[in-house]
């Protein structure tokens, strides 16, 4: 059966592999949730690029007038005709602004709302043969999830509002860089950033401990301060979405470049975080539980807690050691909390099936993404005292007032 499952599994990482656009970032988001899919087809996703064939010049060309008028070219101080990157829903040229400044300009392939939705309604199908194959685990609001946040990552004007949102969140962290938005060159699905010079991270893997540790500080601060002060994170932290930049020769921080999947919560869930790892901190069971009912997880028995501690006990471990460790010694990252999630499947078998929260889906998925950075860095920190100092003086009501008024300042709804 299980090799049944593994010939299953390559073959629809074959015939993905042979789509683009969102189609491939579904993918992606999946193959790093643990629980959305048997682990085959996990780690046959996981082998998956997600770069499409980039747009010629000419229809680049006819896309841009269509964004910001015929005249599109001399809005710009220069413009590159062959991209700098290429993704799952568009391409990034450089350019500059007339002011002098570099700037990225990220065009959204055509057509893509409608090939979203179209793909959004095959996951629908594919998920519901996974959930009769492992019906311990109902998958429908991590269906739901990914299809609200992928519907955002289209909308440009929302994601500028969103760079907009970390440059406010993150103005006292020095070691966090954020691109200023260019709103006058801006619109649904173009995005025009300061273009942020750095270095690839991985390429500080081997310097010493204090350098490999510097960013990765950075990156703590990067996604918990924005999640423990305002209820923000940022929902898919891998290392293509950082650089490095440097001060006098020496790394001094991280950039933060992709503004798309972003996840604002109601306050109570931050709340609900803040309450699970004190609970489990302090082994208090009525804390833990009621934590759980906060994150959306209904009918909660005994053996349930216990299946959902295991994956608790993993995702805050760092977090409650108090003492410099590595994130998870000796585990490669591309199998980063497959044991865990393994476990607590066996687990939930026995009782299930158990309804995933739309809340916990991405929270659960980019603790997973940033532990792997974490790991490919090989930091050495006491993430205990990190995590200590963003949430001193902690309450629901200051994330709502912050929250409040950072939304409020960049146009964004209040979350609910």
């Amino acid at each position: 059966m299980r090799g049944d499952r593994a010939n299953n599994a390559a073959s629809l990482a074959s015939a993905l592999g042979g789509l683009k656009g969102p189609l491939m970032k579904v993918a992606q988001l999946l193959s790093n949730i643990p629980d959305a899919l048997p682990p085959e087809y996990a780690s046959e996703l996981l082998k998956l690029q997600s770069e499409a064939p980039p747009m010629g010049w000419p229809f680049v060309k006819r896309r841009m007038a269509a964004e910001l008028g015929p005249d599109w070219e001399k809005k710009f101080g220069s413009f590159t005709k062959t991209p700098a990157a290429a993704a799952s829903l568009g391409q990034v040229h450089r350019a500059s602004a007339h002011d002098g400044m570099l700037l990225a300009a990220k065009l959204q392939y055509p057509d893509m709302q409608s090939a979203v939705e179209a793909d959004l309604k095959q996951l629908g199908m594919i998920m519901s043969v996974f959930r009769r194959m492992s019906p311990e685990i109902d998958t429908r609001e991590i269906q739901q999830e990914i299809g609200a946040r992928l519907r955002e990552e289209l909308d440009y004007r929302r994601e500028a509002k969103h760079a907009a949102l970390y440059k406010e969140m993150l103005a006292q962290s020095a070691d966090v860089r954020v691109p200023d938005v260019r709103n006058e060159l801006s619109t649904g699905r173009l995005l025009t950033l300061e273009w942020l010079e750095g270095k690839k991270l991985l390429e500080y893997k081997e310097r010493d401990l204090e350098t490999r540790n510097r960013l990765a500080t950075a990156l703590f601060h990067a996604w918990w301060l924005p999640f423990a002060r305002h209820g923000v994170i940022h929902g898919d932290p891998h290392l293509g979405n950082y650089t490095a930049f440097e001060k006098d020769g020496e790394p001094a921080g991280i950039n933060l470049l992709d503004y798309g999947c972003i996840r604002i919560f109601p306050p109570r869930f931050v709340g609900g975080v803040v309450d699970l790892y004190r609970g489990l901190l302090e082994n208090d069971e009525t804390r833990v539980i009621a934590a759980y009912e906060v994150w959306g997880f209904k009918n909660l028995s005994k053996p349930m807690i216990e299946a959902l501690n295991i994956w608790a006990r993993f995702i805050y471990g760092p977090l409650m050691d108090d003492r410099v460790r590595t994130i998870a010694d000796g585990v490669a990252p591309s199998q980063y909390g497959r044991r865990e999630a393994w476990r607590v499947k066996q687990a939930m078998r026995e009782f299930g099936p158990v309804t995933v929260p739309r809340e916990f889906v991405f929270m659960d998925r980019a603790a997973i993404g940033l532990g792997g950075v974490f790991l490919h860095l090989k930091a050495e920190m006491n993430f205990h005292r990190l995590f200590e100092d963003a949430i001193r003086d902690f309450s629901v009501e200051k994330v709502a007032s912050r929250q409040a008024a950072a939304l409020s300042g960049v146009g964004l709804a209040v979350s609910l």
